[in-house]
């Protein structure tokens, strides 16, 4: 089964609730139409004024039957969720009066929705940059207990069988943090140790990527990779894990026996955890294009409840994949 249908496939097994807040976008009412005709979804709640939803869906010949409305300004709730936004930011200087204001936008909205269970996942950024995405969530979601740190992943899969998982692997983060520090950077590891979990249903075999394997190089850059691993080993992690290693060492055993013998991760790698948003950006796009593999994402990943970011330019398919992946999450 490929990635794609299994993960619709447990989205539907699991039957999980979905808040949608670019409601009035054309393409996020014709994803929750498929959402909802699929059973993809148990609920859809889209955000946005009620006319506004109908007269977009209406213009595009889509029955919003089945699919809820939540209009923030005059939804029931308000007063709940603007309560718990202050409760939430009130260390941060927020008031009262402010959380009323601020809590109407609908991607701090929704993000309250998961908080506070009326939704099980958050997914947007079709009219949203990153940032407002990830403000929302780390302000009302926050990141998993232990975790400060909320990154991405891609799933590649369709690669060379001999690699990952028959073919499929996590690359992170390849999307969020520009220059992650050695924190960061461990974080990351634990979160797309996770994600290989959650996506592909095995055990993580993870490797620090560097220009360096096992100090063949010194430099600033490798020092972070070794001090990320030094933090991972204080934190007594569940699953193997190895660095510094260049790209080749990690993939390749008979590589790694001569650069690295004894290494955990041997013949056991899925997870790649690349050093800074440069590499990581450039390396999935060149295994896309030039491999001509399948690059899934990038999906939030560091989270305490499920949320994904979407392309602006993302088309209906991807944005049905996107909420699919994001309800499969266990």
């Amino acid at each position: 089964m490929d990635f794609v249908t299994e993960m619709k496939a447990k989205a539907v097994s699991a039957s999980k609730k979905l808040v949608l807040p670019e409601g009035t976008d054309k393409r996020i009412i014709r994803a929750a139409r498929v959402l909802m005709d699929e059973k993809i979804a148990a609920s859809v709640t889209l955000l946005g004024s009620i006319a506004d939803i109908q007269e977009a869906a209406s213009s595009e010949g889509i029955d919003l039957y089945g699919i809820n409305i939540v209009f923030p300004e005059a939804d029931p709730n308000i007063c709940k969720y603007a309560q718990t936004f202050y409760e939430l930011r009130k260390n941060k200087g927020m008031t009262p009066e402010q959380a009323r204001i601020d809590i109407i936008d609908t991607l701090r909205w929704g993000a309250m929705m998961v908080h506070l269970g009326d939704a099980d996942a958050i997914v947007a950024g079709a009219e949203s940059p990153t940032s407002d995405v990830l403000r929302a969530g780390l302000a009302i979601i926050g990141t998993v207990p232990g975790l400060k740190t909320a990154s991405s992943c891609f799933v590649m899969t369709e690669l060379d069988s001999k690699f990952g998982h028959e073919g499929a692997m996590i690359f992170s983060d390849c999307a969020v943090i520009p220059d992650p520090s050695p924190e960061q950077l461990a974080d990351i590891a634990e979160s797309a140790a996770l994600s290989a979990r959650e996506y592909l249903g095995i055990e993580p075999g993870v490797a620090f990527l560097s220009f360096s394997t096992k100090g063949s190089a010194k430099h600033d850059d490798v020092d972070k990779v070794l001090s990320a691993m030094e933090i991972l080993k204080s934190r007594n992690v569940n699953f193997l894990y190895d660095g510094e290693l260049q790209a080749d060492t990690a993939l390749i055993p008979s590589v790694l026996d001569k650069k690295a013998p004894g290494s955990p991760v041997r013949g056991k790698v899925n997870t790649l955890i690349f050093p800074d948003l440069n590499s990581g950006n450039i390396g999935y796009k060149l295994v896309q294009r030039m491999a001509k593999a399948n690059a899934f994402g990038p999906f939030l990943q560091g989270f305490a409840r499920p949320i994904s970011d979407l392309s602006r330019g993302a088309s209906v398919d991807e944005i049905v994949i996107t909420c699919a992946v994001t309800l499969a999450r266990s």
